[in-house]
């Protein structure tokens, strides 16, 4: 079987926005967004946002990470341990209190798992939330914009540009995958393992940024290093694929990263994250300009594919007979 990159065939499969889809937006724009008012005159109430200090003791020791002050906490969230939350309905600012809890047998901390404890709390400040209306004053808030109609439609305007990039991405994976398909290549056992090995060490480097190794990840998940390995086996196959279809047609374009477009992408990068280039160059390492280019390498291919496939559009629409491609 020959290897096919041309002349490709998919269908970009629109998603039509629906007023009902902005209408939904703009609720979760509520919810992320309440009104907020300092309560003094009355004690906590659920669904009420709590400013507590909490510390934590089981069998009369007090143990690591059960203690915090100034602690943020919604009552009724469900963010703190079963029965934590409720327990502080009631209560007034100011006042100290107890609060009894178990800790659930499953609980990440062995030393606590199905354990009574004791919180002894105190709430410096209560916080009502309610919901602002969907009104031009909201809209000039939160949309920027001088009329409720008009947010609605830059909402609108602002999703189906969202959705159409998302087509956009499941339209070129799926020419990826009819190419890598048609390209003979299988990994070696060697190259599947270096590939694993990679995997390991970026989950390692995650685990550390939370103050945790891998060992540790392992006892929390309940699994072992290799069953991760088993696990991912096949998408390590299927990137090592992915990899060599990048490489067999970047050779056969003779498609290359030259200083210009390392430019073009460090400056994109740049004005992303807010930092001047120079700032950002200074600070990159060997082995992100590598990733920097290689990811400039994989777009010149992608467009190349895109460009050359056959595609048809469908309209969008759930459950439609229509001649619309």
């Amino acid at each position: 079987m020959s290897f096919v990159y041309k002349g490709l065939e998919a269908s970009f499969e629109r998603h039509i926005v629906t007023e009902h889809e902005v209408e939904h937006q703009l609720e979760h724009i509520l919810a992320e967004n309440p009104k907020t008012k300092n309560v003094t005159d009355r004690p906590a109430k659920l669904g009420d946002e709590v400013i507590l200090d909490y510390a934590g003791f089981c069998e009369g020791e007090q143990f690591a990470g059960g203690t915090a002050e100034k602690q943020s906490l919604t009552l009724g969230s469900g963010m703190f341990i079963p029965g934590f939350e409720e327990q502080l309905v009631g209560k007034k600012i100011g006042e100290e209190t107890s609060v009894m809890v178990t800790f659930p047998e499953q609980y990440h901390a062995e030393n606590l798992a199905g354990k009574p404890a004791e919180f002894k709390c105190k709430i410096h400040e209560i916080h009502e939330h309610s919901k602002y209306e969907l009104n031009d004053d909201f809209a000039k808030k939160f949309g920027n914009c001088e009329t409720m109609e008009e947010f609605r439609e830059k909402l609108a305007v602002s999703m189906q540009d969202y959705a159409d990039e998302n087509s956009e991405i499941e339209l070129q994976d799926k020419l990826f995958a009819k190419a890598a398909e048609s390209l003979e290549y299988t990994p070696s056992d060697e190259e599947i393992e270096r590939e694993l090995d990679e995997h390991i060490a970026r989950l390692s480097e995650d685990m550390a940024q939370h103050g945790l190794n891998l060992e540790m990840y392992c006892q929390f998940s309940g699994t072992t290093e290799e069953q991760i390995r088993e696990e991912i086996r096949e998408k390590a196959v299927e990137t090592l694929r992915g990899q060599a279809v990048i490489d067999k047609i970047a050779e056969l374009e003779n498609l290359s990263v030259d200083e210009q477009d390392l430019e073009k992408a460090f400056s994109m990068l740049a004005a992303q994250n807010g930092m001047p280039v120079e700032f950002l160059k200074e600070h990159c390492d060997e082995e992100i300009k590598k990733e920097i280019s290689r990811s400039v390498l994989i777009g010149k291919v992608m467009r190349l594919i895109r460009e050359n496939a056959v595609v048809t559009e469908g309209c969008g629409h759930d459950h439609c007979h229509c001649h619309c491609h």
